[in-house]
This record gives C-alpha cells, sequence and structure tokens, in this order.
C-alpha cells in the first residue's frame, strides 16, 4: 500500500492550489485525477482547426488575478504570464449600439456618458468606493465564512453606515441595483450583463453583488487570460506542485475514501489500489460526488443527504468554438476589441431570458456570453484569424435536438450584430451539457457554475459544518471544491480554505479538533 501525508481526489485549479499549500508545509503530497490531463475545467485544447487554441471550458479569469490564494503562489514564477485584450467588456445591444468597460477609467466613463451623461460620474464615484476597501473585501471574500478576522479588518476600513450600504446590496437584484444608481441604459447593462455570468436572473435577490464586483474587477485588472490558454493556469500549479515534492498521477480515478471509526485514512482506486493518507484526505469534487458516491452514506448525517437531495444545481449549458477566417465583423466597432462581448439581450431582454430558464423553458432569444480569445491573445490562432466563442444556457435535461437549435439561434444572434460572421467560419465544435462534463465531471449536467443559482445555496448550503468551514462530518475529511465555501469560479478558494483546515487540524488544534467537529455536525444535523 502507497502512502502519503495527504490524498487530493482531483487535479482542477482548487485541488491543485490545496496541494501546493500543504506541500509548502512540507507535507508529502499526492494528487489523483481521473482526467489524462491536470487542470478540470481549465483545459486548453485543437477542437476546431489546426492552429486555433480553444479553451473548453473556463477562459477569462478576474477572479483569478485578484484572488490572494492565486498571488500568493506567484505562478509567475512558473510560467504563468496573464494578457488582456484592449478593452475587457463590451455589451452589444440587440439596435446596434454599444458599452464598453475598459481597465482605463476615461474610456468606460466616455462610453457610458453616451447613454446618460452623469452617469460617467455616477461610475467613478462607484469605483472609487471600491478601491477603497478592494484588498480588505477580497481578504474577507476568500477566508472561511463568516470571515470574522477579515470581516473586522473590512468594517474598520468601511465604516458602519459604508458596512451597511453594502450589506443592503447584497439583497438586491442587479437590475433594481443598477436602476438605482444609474440613468443610462448603457451602464446598467454593463452591469446586469456582469450580473448573469453569475447563472443568477438579474430579477433574483443577490444578483446585485455579483454583477458589481466583477464590473469593478473588469475596470480594475480587466478580464485576463494565460498566454496559451487557460491551461497554462492549471500547468503552472502542477509544475510549482512538483517543484516543491508533490505529485499529480492522471488517469487514475478514485472510487471510494476509506474511513475507519469516524476518520479518513485513504482512498481507493479504480484499479483497486488503496492509498493511504497519513493526515488528510482532500476531495475536489462536488458535494453530490463526495457524500453520494466517495463515502459510505453509515459514515454521514442522514439530515446531510437528505440537504443533498434538494440542492439545486444551475441551468445547462450550450457552447460553440469557432475558427474564424478573420476577426468578428461587429458593425459596432467598439466591440472589436473587447475580449468578452455581451449580447442577444437588452434589459427586458435579460429579464425574459432568466424568466424562461427559471420555468425550465428554452429562451427564444438567448442572452450570449462570446469571447474573443486571439483579440487577448495572439498565441490562439494564426495571423489575422479569430479563435472565438460563446456560450448561453438552456434548461438542464436538454436533448441534443435542443442543444442544436439552440446552437443555431447563437449563430444567429452573432450574424445580426455582425453580418458576414457565418461565412468566416473555417470551423466549429458543438458543446452541449454532455461533452461539457466529460470534460470535467465537477460541471455536473453542464452546470458551469457549480450549483450557485439561489443565493442561499452560495453562502448557506455548503453540507459542511463549522460555519462555513471545508471540514466534513468526517474527520481529515475535507471538501476542496467549488460546492465549499466561497464557491465557483477559478479563484483557488475552496481548495485554500481546505488546505488551510487540513493544517489547523493537524498543528493547531489537535486531537480535540475532530470534538469540534462533531458538536458542530450535532448542532446542524441532530
Amino acid at each position: 500500500m502507497h502512502t502519503a501525508d495527504a490524498i487530493v481526489i482531483g487535479a482542477g485549479h482548487n485541488g491543485l492550489v490545496a496541494a501546493n499549500l500543504l506541500a509548502d508545509e512540507g507535507w508529502d503530497v499526492v494528487v489523483l485525477e481521473e482526467q489524462p490531463d491536470p487542470g478540470g475545467a481549465l483545459r486548453t485544447e485543437e477542437i476546431t482547426a489546426p492552429g486555433f487554441r480553444s479553451d473548453l471550458c473556463a477562459a477569462f479569469f478576474p477572479l483569478g488575478a485578484a484572488s490572494p490564494v492565486l498571488r500568493g503562489l506567484d505562478l509567475t514564477e512558473h510560467g504563468l504570464r496573464w494578457l488582456h485584450a484592449p478593452d475587457a467588456l463590451a455589451h452589444v445591444f440587440p439596435d446596434d449600439r454599444c458599452a464598453v468597460l475598459s481597465r482605463d477609467l476615461d474610456r468606460t466613463a466616455e462610453s457610458v456618458a453616451q447613454f446618460a451623461p452623469e452617469d460617467a460620474h455616477s461610475w467613478r464615484e462607484l469605483f472609487s468606493q471600491w478601491q477603497g476597501f478592494r484588498d480588505e473585501f477580497l481578504d474577507a471574500l476568500f477566508t472561511p465564512f463568516p470571515p470574522l478576522r477579515a470581516g473586522a479588518r473590512f468594517v474598520r476600513r468601511t465604516g458602519t453606515a459604508e458596512l451597511l450600504r453594502l450589506a443592503r446590496m447584497l439583497t438586491l437584484p442587479a437590475r433594481r441595483f443598477a436602476r438605482e444608481r444609474f440613468e443610462g441604459e448603457g451602464t446598467r447593462l454593463l452591469l446586469s450583463g456582469n450580473a448573469a455570468h453569475s447563472d443568477l436572473s438579474v430579477d433574483n435577490a443577490g444578483s446585485a453583488v455579483f454583477g458589481w464586483l466583477l464590473g469593478m474587477l473588469a475596470q480594475d485588472i480587466g478580464f485576463p487570460v494565460p498566454e496559451g490558454g487557460a491551461g497554462e493556469l492549471a500547468a503552472a500549479l502542477a509544475r510549482r506542485l512538483r517543484s516543491k515534492g508533490g505529485s499529480v498521477h492522471c488517469g487514475t480515478p478514485v472510487t471510494e475514501v476509506l474511513v475507519a471509526r469516524g476518520k479518513a485514512v485513504g482512498v481507493r482506486c479504480a484499479d483497486g489500489e488503496p492509498i493511504r493518507a497519513r493526515k488528510a484526505v482532500l476531495a475536489d469534487v462536488t458535494a453530490e460526488t463526495l457524500y453520494g458516491n466517495l463515502v459510505a452514506p453509515e459514515w454521514l448525517p442522514s439530515r446531510l443527504l437528505a440537504d443533498l437531495r434538494v440542492f439545486e444545481w444551475d441551468s445547462a449549458t450550450v457552447k460553440l468554438d469557432w475558427a474564424l477566417s478573420e476577426p468578428i465583423p461587429w458593425t459596432a466597432r467598439d466591440a472589436r476589441g473587447a475580449g468578452t462581448v455581451h449580447l442577444g439581450c437588452d434589459e427586458d431582454g435579460l429579464s425574459a431570458f432568466g424568466a424562461e430558464l427559471a420555468r425550465d423553458r428554452v429562451p427564444e432569444q438567448p442572452f450570449l456570453l462570446l469571447g474573443q480569445m486571439t483579440t487577448a491573445d495572439s498565441t490562439r490562432s494564426p495571423a489575422g484569424t479569430e479563435s472565438g466563442w460563446a456560450y448561453t444556457h438552456v434548461p438542464r435535461g436538454s436533448d441534443r435536438d435542443t442543444v442544436r437549435r439552440q446552437a443555431e439561434r447563437i449563430e444567429a444572434t452573432v450574424e445580426r450584430n455582425a453580418p458576414g460572421f457565418r461565412e468566416l467560419i473555417l470551423a466549429r465544435r458543438v458543446q452541449g451539457p454532455a461533452e461539457l462534463a466529460g470534460h470535467d465531471a465537477n460541471l455536473v449536467g453542464g452546470a458551469v457554475n457549480g450549483g450557485t443559482t439561489a443565493i442561499h445555496q452560495q453562502l448557506f448550503f455548503r453540507p459542511v459544518p463549522g460555519l462555513g468551514r471545508a471540514d466534513t462530518p468526517v474527520d481529515r475529511l475535507y471538501l476542496a471544491g467549488a460546492a465549499a465555501h466561497p464557491g465557483g469560479a477559478v479563484h483557488g478558494g475552496p481548495g485554500a480554505n481546505a488546505a488551510r483546515a487540513a493544517l489547523a487540524r493537524e498543528h493547531l488544534l489537535g486531537p480535540g479538533y475532530a470534538a469540534v467537529i462533531r458538536a458542530a455536525n450535532r448542532a446542524v444535523y441532530g
């Protein structure tokens, strides 16, 4: 039987972050990944035409570049280089108007002023507020919930009145928040379109904070991409881990977490081989996979399993990747320099899009998130061409015929705002829910954000005890994936929190930590 101090299940970015932090403390760490390569949703391949590199899932990384977790790993020393398109984001209206969000504050202000002159000042004011507490807010976001120490620093920096205003924003729908702060539809759609990245409807309570956060990050650091593709972020994490003595074993599915007397003692692989963990097992998988497949039910509270059955996953995703002979010929010229483009909907259209998905109906007019990857990174395709993609959402359980029809609507929507687009397509690849889940099993049913549909799930439904920590009902087993706080997106927060919990268990609190977790279990699950 092989042994290690820690076994990490899954080589997605959260698993690799957790492994790196443990290796930094001198732990012997083994990462086991079922796919042939590390990365999870961070994968880049030539899936359309030779020389055109497509990110299979995640593509732009504002939270990744801003994350104190990833910044603390100094991945530039291991080959990671962030690149930017001239503009972070453009929202193209159905009538061809266009609002631009740029890292250049003057350019953003000039763009939103075309819709309402007073919005230039309002946008500057909102961004100035963000700059005043940026670091404290991000520190609070990426520490276990509730963020007591980081939260205290945040309160001292902002003051009580400002904190209460931010607390109110946490409850607001994005559309309401945007209308309260801005007069013009351009600025409002920049925020609401960003809120839609979370897969919350712009009319859902709690969606405002996502639109605000992504909008402020776009203004602050842009929507950067790793040079060479999203896979380069995973590759840098893997290189760093190996330099610290850790190892990554791909093509090695884990079928069981081994538990003895309520304590995780190792894992069993698909080939039947057990591997012993001296100190911890960390799982970069969904809560459904960990508690429904990997841990035997006798080790889990019945209330936890009941809660898990009502967890609501996000809508499914349809994604097209294109190899284009030229850049997209937007008639709204301001969209040509944006790495990310939103299109297909105005304010009412965004509301209708979310309402149709909530009723399990296929939206006839989809809201699109589109990436112009060569615009951001010239290595993605031959000179003069464009490697592009777009995705939208459909109800969960949509069949292949629905995927095909929605793919046709995606291309028709782009063609309306960029006549001649279809003639530039050299090759295409359609990915539906099954294909996306095939790249990364954590994208259950094509849910690209991992189950953040309802805000109470994002903050409170983490089926783990300990006030939002990564701890589980099994001692020395930690949930390190997007089902743990602070949730989905590429930022490393869940992996870092799992590693910190494992280190605390081993070094700070000792054997008494297990008693704390058992008490928390009794309080939460009875």
